[in-house]
């Protein structure tokens, strides 16, 4: 190569732009172990983003959209794309090794926002990642490759079911809407206990023991905060539940007495 040739690309080298300066973004938010800690910030364009602070640096994630905010084939998310394949291949979809290396990809990117809502208390958008989740699992289930496939994914459901009807509850709070909330948890406490049984059966081993039975718990004490606080009375099945275990016969058959009147009501 002749030497012109040579210095021209040493002294492009040398002027390449160097990379920007991490240190005092890193030093002014530190990292604490165990704490999720997460925060609004504005692209170069002014476009809303999140940030969320992890041990070695920073993620940075779209508000709007995909966290990484690419468009997978033209659509807004993997989902979506795989939904238009499956539209044109029928019923004999199945997803190959490329597929469920994407997929895992969106499914990360949405549990890093949805731990970032989840710490900026926007409960909403809590749902909403939650519920893209869960349609994603739900699709990767019934078009796995494999039963092993199955059982690697779905053992996250019920943390996500978990997180869901924990930010559901919590947004009808922020909308003084207490009675609301603990419908929102019975019916988590429903769904939760499907996914478990579903999961149990897919595992095939009982799984009473199991970590994801303290989802149920942590539902419970919520449930019963919001009882207290504001003053609720509990629903007149569970009253009628505890008058009979606490063989208060006389007072369960006045809840019987008020449901049935309930019920009338509605009918009318």
């Amino acid at each position: 190569m002749p030497v012109e040739q040579t210095q021209l690309l040493i002294v492009g080298w040398h002027m390449k732009p160097s990379p920007p300066d991490f240190d005092s973004l890193l030093k002014s938010w530190s990292y604490v172990p165990g704490e999720v800690s997460a925060r609004r910030g504005h692209g170069a364009d002014g476009r809303l983003v999140l940030q969320l602070r992890i041990d070695l640096g920073v993620l940075q994630m779209e508000a709007d959209g995909r966290p990484d905010g690419v468009r997978p084939l033209g659509h807004d998310t993997y989902l979506d794309a795989l939904r238009a394949e499956e539209a044109i291949a029928g019923e004999d979809f199945e997803l190959d090794d490329d597929q469920c290396v994407e997929i895992d990809r969106e499914f990360v990117q949405y549990y890093h926002r949805r731990v970032a809502w989840l710490a900026l208390r926007e409960f909403d958008h809590v749902v909403s990642d939650a519920d893209h989740t869960l349609a994603l699992m739900d699709f990767s289930s019934a078009h796995a490759p494999n039963d092993d496939w199955v059982e690697e994914h779905e053992q996250y459901r019920p943390f996500v079911l978990f997180h869901r009807t924990q930010a559901a509850a919590l947004a009808e709070l922020q909308r003084t809407d207490p009675e609301a909330a603990v419908l929102v948890i019975d019916e988590g406490f429903r769904q939760l206990r499907e996914s478990l049984a579903d999961l149990a059966a897919i595992v095939g081993e009982d799984l009473e023991d199991d970590e994801a039975y303290d989802f149920s718990t942590k539902l419970e004490e919520l449930r019963r905060s919001i009882l207290v606080e504001y003053d609720l009375e509990a629903p007149l099945d569970e009253q009628l539940a505890n008058a009979i275990a606490h063989e208060e016969y006389e007072l369960a058959a006045e809840i019987r007495d008020r449901m049935a009147r309930r019920t009338r009501s509605r009918q009318s």
